[in-house]
């Protein structure tokens, strides 16, 4: 299988014409079906019906071009990377984390950074599930994340970075957001969201509320549909204080209760790179000198 066929057959998915598709791509009919055939004989199953009126995608080439179009995707970003890689930079540091507002000053460190490092790249990776295993796998060199997921881990190096509390999230009509902090009797009578990938902390914290058998609550999938939902106002819900990108679009609460989220960096500790430790301290800085910020 090469590029060629990857391009031809996704072409196909989209116009369903093999005609249509040659000429979109300006290649020759004939030629365009003969590497059809030719990838369908390599992976060894039809992934088009053709008829007179055109081509239709067969359950398995439908499920074989969704592969092929994320694949097709990818190496493009990753022809891209070396691009830009090649023209200006001369090392490259990645930083995993699952969303972007969980580092706020990132964009911030990366522009200090550059004033005294300007040939090293930093590449953000953003991964909501397992962004801490890609960072062991040396996917990635510095990797945000919890405390709590660092315990008895050998090889790698933690950086202290911030202390984040617990919100509430509701929306800014909603009568809780005049509040200047939530306490526990301000739920009775409210549907809470739990689940959705929460932190051992917050569990304890929403089981503790639920326990009290007056609120109700029901399971969110993850924190994006949290969001859907609190918008329909099916619910409110709590969250780490580092999930919050400040847009403003919802009120963020303190809730009075003693967990907190220890959030740190963590590098891996044979990576001796001055431009790595020069940005984990331009990052620590960044947050030091900002600790009124609410986190």
């Amino acid at each position: 299988m090469n590029t060629k066929q990857i391009d031809y057959c996704i072409e196909v998915a989209h116009t369903l014409n093999f005609s249509r598709a040659a000429d979109n791509l300006y290649v020759s009919q004939p030629t365009f079906s003969y590497q059809i055939k030719l990838l369908e004989d390599e992976v060894g199953f039809q992934i088009f019906e053709r008829s007179g009126k055109g081509a239709v995608l067969t359950p398995a080439g439908a499920q074989f071009v969704s592969f092929l179009t994320g694949m097709r995707e990818d190496l493009k970003r990753a022809i891209e990377q070396g691009q830009n890689f090649s023209a200006k930079y001369k090392d490259s540091i990645s930083i995993g984390m699952m969303v972007r507002q969980a580092v706020y000053f990132l964009p911030e460190a990366i522009r200090l950074f550059a004033e005294e490092y300007s040939s090293v790249q930093i590449v953000p990776h953003f991964q909501y599930d397992g962004s801490f295993e890609s960072f062991l796998s040396r996917e990635t060199d510095i990797v945000f994340a919890l405390r709590e997921q660092t315990r008895q881990i050998p090889g790698i190096q933690v950086h202290d970075l911030f202390e984040s509390q617990i919100y509430l999230i509701c929306r800014r009509d909603d009568p809780l957001a005049a509040k200047n902090r939530i306490s526990e009797e301000d739920l009775y009578g409210r549907t809470l969201m739990v689940g959705g990938g929460s932190p051992p902390a917050l569990r304890a914290v929403q089981h503790r509320l639920i326990s009290s058998g007056k609120i109700e609550y029901f399971n969110s999938a993850d924190h994006e549909t949290t969001y859907v939902n609190v918008a329909a106002e099916r619910g409110i819900c709590l969250a780490p204080g580092f999930l919050n990108d400040h847009s403003g679009q919802f009120a963020w609460i303190p809730f009075d209760c003693p967990e907190t989220f220890s959030c740190i960096l963590c590098t891996h500790k044979d990576d001796t790179r001055p431009a790595l430790k020069a940005f984990v301290e331009t990052l620590k800085q960044l947050y030091k000198q900002t600790i009124a910020f609410p986190m």
